[in-house]
């Protein structure tokens, strides 16, 4: 298969979750390129995701490398042949690559778990509040770059709103539902937004309000999403060059803790719609 230029982060991931399988099984890179009748440089190049793999190749280097996880295995098997071109493709050279790399991390998705303390979720934004954020950027975006970032964080919400829906489960602080990004009927309406979607079957909305006491994880926003087999989750952080996607086991525990225990101190669904609903009358 010819070389990538610049792999998206799902190929990226392949080749990483194909290194972790060689580290498992305890292989150099050349005793591993010697088991699959290549050399060190296309195993590097395929372990990068520069490099693209077929279907034979991931079951070779999985029957080389002992691994007996079946279910990872043909997970790492549809990655490798999906050819298919997302809605997010049309945006491709228009926005930063991590904007198409997160949508297709979410079109892929099983679920998807939240936690926001400045700023209301993603899924939930407006069209208004989305682009009074992104506005807010310095230096200023040109007109088209700002229409085209709204336009595609309204899409995102497929997952959410479209015809194969997902889990979703936002813990929100009080200080996001109180900040006004736009003016007081800007914040309504987002806030009648939140309502909206929290009375989905598959939608849970959580707040946390500012009168509980011994809260210390007020600078851990996060975005945690689901893989098709649990070692294929991922976690999301946002930085200042965009977003960072984060796989090693260790990390992706820590914050399935970090998630739960924030879970945990948060008002029940029902409490927080009556939450929301009496901040929306203060208004």
């Amino acid at each position: 298969m010819p070389r990538r230029r610049e792999p998206t982060a799902r190929q990226a991931r392949l080749g990483a979750e194909l290194l972790k399988l060689r580290d498992a099984a305890g292989l150099s890179g050349r005793e591993a390129a010697a088991l699959l009748g290549t050399d060190a440089a296309r195993l590097s190049q395929i372990e990068s995701g520069v490099g693209g793999v077929s279907e034979d190749t991931v079951r070779r280097v999985a029957a080389n490398y002992s691994c007996a996880d079946a279910e990872l295995i043909e997970a790492l098997v549809a990655m490798a042949t999906d050819r298919s071109r997302g809605w997010w493709e049309e945006y491709r050279g228009k926005l930063p690559n991590t904007f198409l790399d997160l949508a297709e991390l979410e079109h892929h998705c099983t679920f998807r778990l939240d936690v926001e303390f400045l700023h209301i979720p993603g899924l939930f934004q407006t069209e208004a509040y989305a682009r009074a954020v992104f506005s807010y950027r310095v230096p200023e975006l040109p007109d088209a770059d700002l229409e085209r970032r709204v336009r595609h964080r309204m899409a995102r919400k497929v997952i959410i709103e479209g015809p194969a829906v997902v889990p979703y489960e936002a813990v929100i602080h009080e200080a996001a539902l109180r900040i006004r990004v736009g003016d007081r009927t800007a914040t309504r309406t987002q806030l009648a937004r939140v309502l909206e979607l929290s009375e989905a079957d598959h939608v849970a909305v959580r707040v946390i309000p500012f009168d509980l006491d011994g809260f210390a994880g007020a600078t851990n926003s996060m975005m945690y999403v689901g893989g098709v087999v649990p070692k294929l989750d991922t976690a999301v952080r946002d930085g200042p060059q965009g977003a960072g996607f984060i796989d090693s086991e260790a990390q992706l525990g820590a914050f399935r803790t970090l998630f739960r225990k924030v879970e945990a101190v948060s008002l029940d669904p029902e409490r927080s719609r009556d939450f929301i609903h009496k901040l929306a009358k203060e208004l």
